[in-house]
């Protein structure tokens, strides 16, 4: 950044110099915007990174149309190339374009945008990029987006060149049929609209494939970096126990997807329509078109311009006062369908447990009630909706024919073509429509806004769970200073902060197998939580064995969606264990009768017994062979005959791994070397004291 903004100071120099030698006013204003222009430059190395390739793209612009604008001021520019040299109001506008990109950056709800959107851009893994007809090439992630964004906006701004040319071609077109000038007539509709045209629909095209190449490119990487940092050491439980961000699923689904859509739709648009209003208003002000204030002898130049510009933010301030309520209203309708989606996707979930209770009746009105709710804010949206598009529809119609009313008394007076009256119409509907972006997109910005605060909240979110293990204060897990857990000083916590287990001093390992007893509510599960570090709420330290595989298999398992072998080898891939080690695990837990079924994909957590599906959680163990395997309750569903085999078959198979079980049965405890009691304290937490033998009464 640095040497690009010196290079703009050095022409912005330059151009003051040739300016007060030439005397023109512009060349001197272009030195002038462009020494404002470096110091933006210089000081964007401390902006966002999305922002920060705007204003390189704007600085780079300048310093080339810069410098072809100040030779044309000198006698090194060729004469035969004086009609194209660019004016001077080009740069100028082009410099103002990245002293507005440095100004917004600090206006908040740009800086969430940027804040946003910029990792994506500065991102360091390599990825694979295919450039026809060249081969497959690895590249940055993050310099790869910035490559598809620079071009893009290079592209856009061609365009819009595109159309200020075609602009051109209508005047001439239609001061040729004015004229009945059959010549012109031809050659204008041959040589110039059918080339310009042609390249309008390349490049079109172009832009179409690079657009869904960015845009399908950010959209994986943010919702790979969303889903990594929810799932990361046990955050979405933590946050979910929270409560402080609801639907997760369709804020990494939906809402990154509608953020990367949203901030393209605005970001390269908005540029161009900035890229238009400038270009086509330089039309509108060059105009022979005044007017006169009545009563006074005073001229208004520019009038056309600046009735365009009058019309447009005047309507776009009455569309802002009727469209406010729309962004809360979109929030809330998003949220709504969330958690309709949610209450279907519980039922279909607990479909067995809803039928066995015949719950059906209850429900349906759940679900009744949570889709009223849908109907009651989408009617709210609905009549806020109207009263905007009635206004930008009657906005819309009065758009076709303003420009002619305004131009009619010039053109029937003679002071201008039928070419003339007809381009400034053009230009005057795409100044106008350049001037009421925000109108016309004023619905999908009330859309793009909720998508923000869904995605700036869930970040938010995942950071106050993160840090809850973070800080000095907080439950923490540490390295043992030798192979047996340890709890001590330790108080485990509800989420509202309410004591639930104080914990003096706690030791497992010195018995290979120990068992926890206590009355419901005590906090067996929450202690196993802690140790198995996803529980963050309360203070003190909880000593694990460094390098310890940990273990827990909780009361119901979680079967994950495809085939039997991916439910047997979770966490781990499907291809981890051999078909023998599978199935030698499945005979050993009395699953035998499904070995025939590994690759068979079905809903497994629907179609497994309750006793099944914790001996497949049985099997996950003897598979994976953890040094210390925690069980809440994860015979439960078994008989008893059945869970002492269970154990036994853990006693064997894995003679090195420490076992802690939670459970009821007095028959556990002949399975177990050491009991873990409960004990309860005046204040309503517990306390789990190590009893000297198995045997000892709970």
């Amino acid at each position: 950044m640095r040497p690009l903004s010196f290079a703009v100071a050095a022409l912005a120099v330059v151009a003051l110099v040739v300016g007060q030698q030439t005397g023109a006013a512009g060349t001197i204003g272009l030195g002038v915007v462009g020494l404002l222009l470096a110091a933006a430059t210089f000081r964007a190395q401390t902006i966002a990174t999305f922002l920060k390739i705007f204003s390189v793209i704007f600085a780079v612009e300048y310093v080339l149309t810069g410098a072809a604008a100040v030779l044309a001021q000198t006698a090194f520019w060729p004469a035969s190339l004086q009609a194209l040299a660019p004016p001077a109001s080009l740069p100028i506008t082009i410099a103002v374009f990245g002293l507005v990109v440095y100004g917004i950056s600090f206006v908040p709800a740009i800086q969430r945008i940027a804040r946003l959107a910029s990792p994506y851009f500065e991102a360091p893994e390599r990825t694979t990029a295919t450039l026809w007809p060249a081969k497959p090439f690895s590249i940055g992630t993050g310099r790869m987006g910035v490559l598809l964004l620079v071009f893009l906006v290079v592209l856009n701004q061609l365009q819009v060149g595109i159309s200020l040319r075609l602009s051109f071609f209508n005047r001439d077109f239609y001061n040729a049929i004015q004229e009945k000038d059959a010549a012109s007539f031809w050659y204008q509709l041959i040589f110039v609209f059918s080339v310009w045209a042609g390249i309008s629909v390349l490049s079109n095209l172009i832009e179409l494939f690079a657009n869904y190449t960015l845009l399908i490119r950010w959209r994986r990487w943010m919702a790979e970096k969303f889903s990594a940092a929810w799932l990361r050491d046990g955050t979405h439980y933590r946050v979910a126990l929270a409560g402080t961000a609801d639907n997760p699923d369709q804020r990494i689904a939906e809402d990154t997807r509608a953020f990367v859509n949203q901030t393209y739709n605005f970001a390269l648009p908005l540029l161009t329509q900035i890229s238009t209003l400038v270009s086509f208003s330089i039309i509108l002000w060059s105009i022979p078109v005044a007017s006169v204030v009545p009563g006074l002898d005073i001229t208004i130049p520019g009038f056309i311009f600046w009735m365009a510009l009058i019309y447009s933010i005047a309507a776009t301030w009455i569309a802002h006062m009727i469209g406010k309520p729309l962004i809360r209203l979109e929030f809330e309708q998003e949220k709504r369908e969330a958690n309709f989606r949610f209450s279907l996707a519980r039922l279909r979930e607990y479909s067995e447990q809803i039928a066995l209770m015949r719950g059906e009746a209850t429900e349906q009105r759940h679900l009744s009630q949570r889709f009223s709710d849908i109907v009651e804010n989408f009617y709210r949206l609905v009549w806020s909706r109207l009263k905007l598009t009635t206004f930008t529809l009657s906005f819309g119609q009065a758009n076709v024919v303003v420009p002619y009313i305004l131009l009619a008394p010039h053109y029937f007076s003679g002071k201008i073509t039928l070419g003339i009256m007809t381009q400034v119409a053009s230009a005057f509907d795409r100044v106008q429509t350049a001037m009421s972006f925000f109108i016309d997109r004023y619905q999908a910005i009330a859309s793009y806004v909720a998508s923000i605060n869904r995605l700036t909240s869930f970040e938010t979110a995942i950071a106050q769970a993160q840090a809850a293990t973070a800080g000095e204060r907080g439950l923490h897990r540490a390295p043992a200073h030798d192979r047996d857990v340890h709890i001590g000083s330790t108080t485990l916590t509800l989420p509202n902060g309410a004591p639930i287990v104080r914990a003096d001093a706690l030791d497992l390992g010195a018995a290979r197998r120990t068992l926890v007893v206590g009355p419901s509510g005590s906090g067996k599960s929450t202690l196993f939580r802690a140790i198995a570090g996803i529980w963050p709420f309360g203070e003190g330290k909880v000593g694990i064995p460094a390098d310890a595989e940990i273990m827990l298999l909780p009361q119901r398992p979680y079967l994950p969606q495809g085939t039997l072998r991916a439910a047997l080898a979770y966490p781990a891939e499907a291809a981890v264990y051999s078909d023998d080690a599978i199935r030698e695990a499945m005979d050993k837990v009395r699953l035998g009768h499904l070995r025939d079924r590994l690759d068979e994909v079905d809903l497994w957590g629907q179609r497994l017994s309750g006793g099944e599906q914790q001996r497949l959680a049985v099997a996950r163990a003897l598979l994976a062979k953890p040094d210390w395997l925690f069980l809440d309750e994860a015979t439960a569903s078994l008989d008893e005959k059945l869970e002492g085999e269970i154990y036994a078959t853990l006693d064997r198979e894995l003679p090195q791994a420490r076992i802690v079980s939670i459970g009821h049965r007095s028959t556990l405890r002949e399975m177990h070397d050491a009991v873990v009691t409960m004990e309860a304290n005046d204040d309503g937490t517990f306390t789990p004291r190590m009893a000297a033998k198995a045997s000892a009464e709970a």
